[in-house]
């Protein structure tokens, strides 16, 4: 279960929003203001008309569609693979925005994709609906492409792009919660920074209205001065949304149709719109580049940390520690530093951790269980009391309960062609720089001496002890 925090941005260093020209030092002086996750009590984020009513997702959700923009060819990223697909702690930039889809009940999911949409498919799954852009025309053109679906649909239109996983759930709520109850034709969220430079500007009128959002290359005068920037999530009602859509003109600068220029469209229809403002700007951080992949992934372990951390895990250094979203380590457990703990890792309560431990996909840990230093442990199962303190690899294993691993023993379980599953069950004793081949069972405190070799395919019974290479059972009297 993942949770994630958020960040009281300084005064200097805002994020970059998508699809912005990027800051020169766009994270700069980020600390922590508070722990924010859906199912615990929450802080709310900031808007107009500030308030502290708690969401009900399943009331305001009624009539919610979504749509994610993911279609960038990402040429700045440099890579064979889609920008959206790159990995932030763990998972696909891109499942982090369908997460937040999933969590507010949007009652279907439609994904705009160009740039190798093949490969982004295969991870998307048979609930989300693809919808092809195939020239790059810009936002208003992606939006435009998914029209078809929406012909005889009366609800409301979240709109979020697929290279913004810093994005808040909650924040989204609140858009969401603020357009339903103001029964506007469109609410969006905005933030505001020190230095505006690259974001497109909110233009508000003498009341206080919305009248335009005008792109960085195109604002002038007064208008570059201004603060208020757009952070590129939108709530609209459907119906209005793709009306705008067929009025807006191409820019002539860069040759795109721009899905901002919608909120000028309705301003001089008349039509009433609102907009919901964020505490925390690095929200709305498009990923553009290897350098805000990096400074969004440290942005994003921060927060798996912090909550960690208030959960009651001691995180030794967290400077030095990397834990996956997606990972569960119960209380009292201590993770020292230099230690990696993947996605999709259990790590129960009362165990130590590291330094310099890697935990991979696939692997539950049971209470008090130490892992020392220079080990790796790999889609297996440990069993309580369980140590295994130096220099040691278990991979595709089952440990029992109160198993002494001893410094430098491994688990051979690949032999070329596949992997192969050990076995060790409760209280086994492995000797130092043993060597267990795959596959193979040692029993209930059976006992493998010191630099022995457990052949492939080997069953050690339980109470038995055996020693050499290749490990051998040796009688009582031979013990003596």
């Amino acid at each position: 279960m993942y949770h994630s925090l958020r960040l009281e941005p300084s005064v200097e260093g805002y994020a970059r929003v998508h699809g912005r020209e990027p800051d020169p030092e766009p994270f700069a002086l980020l600390r922590f203001r508070g722990v924010v996750h859906g199912g615990f009590k929450l802080r709310r984020c900031s808007s107009e008309g500030r308030g502290s009513s708690e969401v009900n997702p399943f009331k305001i959700m009624k009539e919610l569609r979504t749509i994610i923009l993911a279609a960038g060819k990402g040429t700045r990223m440099k890579s064979d693979i889609p920008k959206v697909l790159h990995a932030l702690c763990g998972k696909p930039m891109i499942q982090y925005v369908l997460d937040i889809a999933l969590a507010l009940g949007s009652l279907r999911t439609y994904v705009v994709l160009g740039h190798k949409s093949g490969m982004v498919k295969k991870i998307l799954g048979d609930k989300i609906v693809t919808v092809e852009q195939p020239k790059m025309l810009g936002t208003a053109d992606a939006v435009k492409r998914a029209e078809k679906y929406f012909r005889s649909y009366h609800g409301d239109i979240l709109i979020l792009c697929a290279d913004t996983p810093l994005l808040d759930k909650t924040t989204v709520k609140k858009i969401v919660q603020k357009h339903k109850k103001a029964k506007t034709v469109c609410t969006f969220l905005t933030a505001v920074v020190h230095n505006p430079k690259g974001y497109g500007r909110v233009i508000r009128g003498t009341n206080g209205n919305v009248v335009a959002i005008r792109e960085d290359k195109d604002a002038a005068g007064f208008e570059r001065d201004i603060a208020e920037i757009n952070v590129g999530v939108y709530c609209c009602q459907g119906k209005e949304l793709f009306k705008a859509l067929k009025e807006i003109k191409i820019n002539k600068k860069k040759k795109e149709f721009y899905l901002t220029d919608i909120i000028e469209y309705f301003f001089e229809k008349g039509l009433k719109m609102s907009t919901v403002e964020t505490e925390d700007p690095a929200e709305g951080l498009g990923v553009n580049t290897r350098e805000d992949l990096a400074a969004a992934e440290a942005i994003m372990r921060r927060k798996i940390l912090k909550y960690f951390m208030l959960e009651g895990v001691t995180i030794v250094d967290p400077s030095t520690t990397y834990v996956h979203a997606n990972a569960r380590i119960g209380y009292d457990t201590v993770i020292h530093p230099f230690s990696f703990i993947e996605a999709d890792v259990r790590i129960g309560s009362h165990c130590k951790i590291g330094p310099f431990a890697r935990i991979r996909s696939g692997t539950k840990i049971d209470d008090k269980v130490e892992i020392g230093n220079f080990t790796e442990v790999s889609r297996s199962k440990v069993g309580s009391g369980t140590f295994m303190k130096h220099f040691s690899y278990v991979g595709d294993s089952s440990v029992g309960e109160n198993v002494n691993i001893g410094a430098g023993m491994v688990t051979a379980n690949f032999d070329g062609r596949q992997k192969h599953p050990t076995k060790i069950a409760d209280g086994a004793f492995i000797g130092s720089g043993s060597i267990l081949v795959a596959p193979a069972k040692i029993g209930k405190k059976a006992v493998i001496g010191a630099g022995s070799v457990v052949l492939k395919g080997k069953t050690i019974p339980d109470g038995s002890v055996a020693v050499g290479v290749p490990a051998k059972i040796i009688s009582k009297k031979e013990r003596q």
